[in-house]
Parts: structure tokens; C-alpha cells; sequence
């Protein structure tokens, strides 16, 4: 059980969600999907940033691995890379890839079966990401519906 996250897709912005005074409580996996999402994992020495003139390659801190231990457990995803990004189909392709690796912790800890992600363009200028999360635990296949706006190239 989690701590519930309500997203405003208008703000771009998450938060704790509250009922009644005390703090909502997410029986499903909603919440651990958009910290996954949402999250800025930190970039791979190999990546390039969205802007050459920044050199901060962002992460969480706890992510970085101990000395001896494989960097495998970590939090986020790199869509953040892709905020300046133009609209193509090489940038969607790079999204979904972003998605099912933030995402592939849910298998690896037997929280899910299989886990599948699947984004499109959407908004007058392609500035949305539509993403389609669907999770599958023994018979049952749950989708979730999740919206990222990026930034629009120059």
C-alpha cells in the first residue's frame, strides 16, 4: 500500500492526496507509476542533455550504487531527456523506451507479470505525451492513463 499521488496534468505537479484529514491510500500500483514516470532518473554517462550548456545530469542521490554493487535499483526515468525534443517518431520510440525501463522494476520485484507502455503525440503541437501503462498481475490487466507535456523545441 502506498501513499496516494494525485496528478494535475494542467500543472504538470504532484501530491499527496488527503481524505478527510489523513493521507489517501493507494491500494493499486498508480502511485508507484508516477513516481517511476515522474521521477528524473539520473542520465547515463552517454546521454545527451536537452540543453548542451547544462551539465547537471539530475538523479536522486540514493540511486547512485554502493561500491561493489550494481546500479540496478534505480528510481525514475529519463523522460526528462526528451523535454526539448521535436515531436517525431524516433522521440516516441525513445519515450517508450524511457517508460518500460523506469517501469521494469515492477517485474524484476514480482509486483507485476508483465508490464507494457505505449505513448503517442497528442495537443495541437504534439506537445503532450499520452502514455498507456498496462500491468498484468496472474489474470488480471490493468491500464493506466498517464499525460506528460514536454517542452516544445525551438
Amino acid at each position: 500500500m502506498d501513499i496516494a499521488i494525485a496528478w494535475n496534468a494542467a500543472t504538470q505537479s504532484g501530491d499527496w492526496s488527503v481524505t478527510g484529514g489523513d493521507l489517501t491510500h493507494d491500494e493499486g500500483l498508480r502511485s508507484a507509476i508516477m513516481v517511476s514516470l515522474l521521477t528524473d532518473r539520473r542520465a547515463e554517462d552517454d546521454d545527451a542533455l536537452p540543453d548542451p550548456r547544462e551539465t547537471d545530469r539530475r538523479g536522486w542521490w540514493g540511486d547512485l550504487p554502493l561500491e561493489g554493487e550494481p546500479p540496478e535499483d534505480r528510481i525514475g526515468s529519463r523522460l526528462w531527456l526528451l523535454a526539448r525534443s521535436k515531436a517525431t517518431t524516433d522521440t516516441l520510440r525513445q519515450a517508450q523506451q524511457y517508460a518500460r525501463e523506469a517501469l521494469a522494476w515492477m517485474t524484476t520485484d514480482g509486483l507485476a507479470d508483465t508490464v507494457d507502455a505505449t505513448a503517442e503525440w497528442q495537443g495541437t503541437r504534439g506537445e503532450i505525451l499520452a502514455f498507456a501503462i498496462t500491468i498484468t498481475r496472474g489474470t488480471t490487466t490493468t491500464r493506466f492513463d498517464l499525460l506528460w507535456t514536454r517542452e516544445l523545441a525551438r
